[in-house]
């Protein structure tokens, strides 16, 4: 089924609850974003002021606080919505098909800056993480996106910063959390089968594309596998 036409958050929110898996932009999946499901005048859009406006982008802030869903960069890379429904599943796949951490690494160090902050913005938690030299923000937002692919860091919120006169303005900034501070180590466990099972990471893989293959006829096994594997 191909989704048009969204044109509020409200709508949204219901698409990414039946769906359980959106990515924000255009991806290998054509028509799969929400960028191509929503709305003409939800899109990006330049005003005559020669300021902007996107109202689609706004949504997120709103969406992810409801708690139904989670946002990061979860699909090739780049960010999406989750449903909560499929959380579990996701994270024990991603997980699972990950390398553990290893002790001492950057990406623990990043985890344990988080863990002890809260919540930070990207800015902040760079800095807390001493990457604070020359050409030290590409490669530190790249640890973050690989962390944000494993399911270890998702966004809480979206903070903007604000004008002379108390007005939010710019793109905001992602306000980065553990999933474990946020949702709670229970829903930070695998899921389990009716049997009593520990699902397997390869079992939360099948059941995920079974569910997206229902949604998404004019993807083909390979679409969606890469779709929910740990690379590009």
């Amino acid at each position: 089924m191909i989704y048009r036409n969204i044109s509020s958050a409200e709508e949204l929110i219901e698409v990414i609850n039946e769906i359980g898996f959106l990515p924000l932009l255009p991806c290998h999946i054509k028509g799969f974003s929400v960028d191509e499901m929503v709305d003409q005048d939800c899109r990006y859009q330049v005003l005559e002021d020669g300021s902007w406006d996107w109202p689609m982008w706004k949504w997120k802030g709103p969406i992810v606080e409801l708690r139904e869903c989670t946002y990061g960069k979860f699909y090739c890379s780049k960010a999406g919505y989750l449903s909560m429904a499929w959380w579990q599943e996701l994270m024990n796949y991603r997980r699972g098909s990950a390398a553990a951490l290893a002790e001492d690494s950057i990406e623990e160090m990043i985890l344990e800056a988080l863990q002890a902050g809260g919540s930070m913005i990207t800015r902040e938690l760079r800095s807390a993480c001493g990457f604070t030299g020359k050409n030290m923000r590409g490669k530190f937002d790249a640890y973050v996106t690989r962390l944000e692919m494993q399911c270890r860091i998702v966004t809480e919120s979206f903070v903007y910063p604000r004008d002379k006169h108390g007005r939010e303005y710019g793109w905001g900034w992602s306000l980065l959390t553990t999933p474990e501070e946020l949702f709670g180590r229970d829903l930070c466990q695998p899921p389990v089968n009716s049997d009593g099972s520990v699902r397997t990471p390869e079992e939360s893989l099948e059941r995920m594309k079974d569910h997206l293959a229902k949604h998404l006829p004019q993807a083909n096994d390979k679409q969606l596998t890469k779709l929910l594997r740990m690379g590009n």
